[in-house]
C-alpha cells in the first residue's frame, strides 16, 4: 500500500524508516504523474512483503519537502536508505526499470 507523505509524517516514514523508502514527488495536474500512478500501486504490493516502502508525496500540498529535496521536474523519484538519498531519477519510467532499480539498492 503507498503511503502518502506530508511534512508531519516525513521523518518517520522516510528517514527514521528500517526500510528502503521510494518516495514519488508529484502533482494532480501532471499528466506523467498520473501515469506513473497504477505502475506505483503494483510496485508497492510487488515489494509490500520484501521491505521497500513506496510513498507519495504531493508537492503543491508540501511546498516545503519539495523545495528542501530540490524539486525541480516532476514526477521525481528519489530513494531513501537509513534517511540519505541513495538514487534519484526525474521522469516517467516503466515499472520494470524501476523495480530493476530497486531490487539493486536492497
Amino acid at each position: 500500500m503507498e503511503i502518502k507523505l506530508n511534512l508531519a509524517n516525513f521523518d518517520e516514514e522516510v528517514l527514521k524508516s528500517p526500510y528502503l523508502v521510494l518516495v514519488d514527488f508529484w502533482a494532480e495536474w501532471c499528466g506523467p504523474c498520473k501515469m506513473m500512478g497504477p505502475v506505483l500501486e503494483e510496485l508497492a504490493k510487488d515489494f509490500e512483503s520484501k521491505g521497500i516502502k513506496i510513498t507519495k508525496c504531493n508537492v503543491d500540498e508540501n511546498n516545503e519537502l519539495a523545495q528542501k529535496y530540490e524539486i525541480m521536474s516532476i514526477p521525481a523519484f528519489k530513494v531513501f536508505k537509513g534517511g540519505t538519498v541513495v538514487d534519484e531519477w526525474v521522469g516517467a519510467q516503466p515499472k520494470d526499470a524501476i523495480k530493476q532499480r530497486l531490487e539493486k539498492l536492497m
